[in-house]
């Protein structure tokens, strides 16, 4: 049976692999670990078809240790246990060739129990943790687990390790080779393919099967589209412009169409997208583009996501949709988002200020001598609960981060802090 192209073509050394070159490149990190033979635990967190599993692969068979993995799909705590126990006997045996190495793919779809058998034997050294993801690891692995193993972030493939992998496909492949390929145009291709190289893979290998063996392979926009409209059970979830769609779901609720969002919505369920990532790019459109006109969206994006969890699919898609609906129609601001932006931009810019005296905490009486918290004033013993001091440090004045947006709540609260501040505030 004749392998897919993604497994022919599967990279086997750091100089084979194509992309992420913050990792792999010369001096990165993971060249750095393989040099000096001292594999760390660590968490790859990307998008599909990015190169995690490959990456995992090819470390340990350049360090050469034992390699075991599991399939967080498929594998349960006894699962988990059964490899640690085989793990700890080639750590401790006697022709031992170092740590042995554990990827766990999909590690997110490990529960709690399950990640906290893991503990124990990344704590001890038993074994070498190398965890793939798909979700924020800080959402989604235990903190114990988080704090012992450090996260990798990939990126989807830019066009220039898409024009990479197919000149290597087309190089190297013999069944292509011996088919013969004309490029004519790969603007469909490396779109269709979105970053992902499984994907782009995928689909040279549908155009060699669909092409009659007495006919050249040509690649060119238009026999890309027709052959992927015509295939659409070819890819996974992922697959269908994953991040074309998630894209048009946040800017039809940033926009204010319930309907588009609903629609996108629809798409990304229909394609089987984890009900969890659609929840949390919800929390996150709260937080960012509904802000301080309406706090409570954000309070009904986490019931959301805390909803889905105890009620699970297909019922999870019902507060899922209100939840779509009510973001796309409440008020916007991003006012919050701006405000916070503008903060860490000036304090990368101006370095660790010294917070003013009177605002120091003072536990001990050389703190007090040196006049920490002297002249604070306790904002309670005031009428309106409220005193003019200095917050900020002396040397930044008095800058203004969050200038409140244009709608009723935001005005309410811009009111009373000229009522309070005056002209000290804006």
């Amino acid at each position: 049976m004749q392998l897919p192209l993604a497994e022919r073509l599967r990279p086997h050394t750091l100089d084979e692999y194509i992309g992420q070159k913050h990792l792999v490149g010369p001096g990165a990190i993971m060249q750095r670990m393989i040099e000096s033979g001292n594999i760390a635990s660590f968490i790859l967190w990307g998008p599909p078809g990015v190169g995690k599993t490959t990456l995992a692969k090819i470390v340990a068979n350049t360090v050469k240790v034992p390699f075991y993995t599991l399939s967080a799909v498929h594998s349960g705590v006894k699962d988990v246990r059964e490899v640690l126990d085989k793990c700890a006997k080639e750590a401790n045996g006697i022709f031992s060739n170092g740590r042995p190495i554990l990827f766990i793919d999909e590690i997110h779809r490990f529960n709690k129990s399950q990640q906290d058998s893991l503990l124990g034997a990344v704590e001890n050294g038993t074994v070498t943790l190398i965890g793939a993801t798909t979700e924020n690891p800080s959402f989604e692995v235990i903190r114990p687990l988080l704090s012992r193993a450090q996260v990798y972030t990939l990126s989807p493939l830019g066009e220039e390790d898409m024009k990479e992998l197919l000149d290597r496909a087309l190089a190297e492949d013999t069944i292509l080779k011996d088919r013969g390929v004309k490029i004519e145009g790969t603007d469909a291709l490396f779109r269709y393919s979105g970053g992902d190289a499984r994907k782009l893979l995928n689909i040279l290998d549908l155009l060699e099967q669909s092409t009659p063996k007495d006919s050249p392979i040509i690649i060119n926009d238009e026999i890309i589209t027709n052959r992927l409209q015509k295939n659409p059970a070819a890819y996974d979830k992922n697959g269908e412009m994953h991040y074309d769609i998630i894209s048009a779901f946040i800017k039809s609720v940033r926009g204010s169409d319930p309907d588009a969002a609903i629609y996108w919505l629809a798409r990304m369920i229909e394609g089987g997208e984890e009900p969890e990532f659609i929840a949390r790019r919800l929390l996150i459109l709260a937080a960012e583009d509904i802000g301080l006109a309406n706090p409570n969206a954000l309070l009904l994006a986490n019931a959301t996501f805390d909803a889905i969890h105890k009620i699970g699919w297909p019922e999870g898609r019902i507060p899922l949709a209100e939840c779509t609906v009510y973001l796309a129609t409440s008020p916007k601001s991003n006012s919050a988002y701006m405000a916070i932006n503008t903060a860490l931009e000036t304090v990368r810019s101006t370095g660790n200020r010294p917070v003013p005296l009177h605002l120091r905490n003072a536990p001990t009486e050389l703190m007090k001598k040196l006049d920490y918290g002297t002249n604070y004033k306790y904002a309670h013993d005031y009428p309106g609960h409220f005193v003019k001091q200095q917050f900020m440090p002396e040397e930044l004045g008095n800058p203004t981060f969050w200038y409140p947006a244009d709608n009723p709540a935001e005005e309410k609260a811009a009111a009373l802090q000229r009522q309070r501040w005056g002209s000290d505030k804006k």
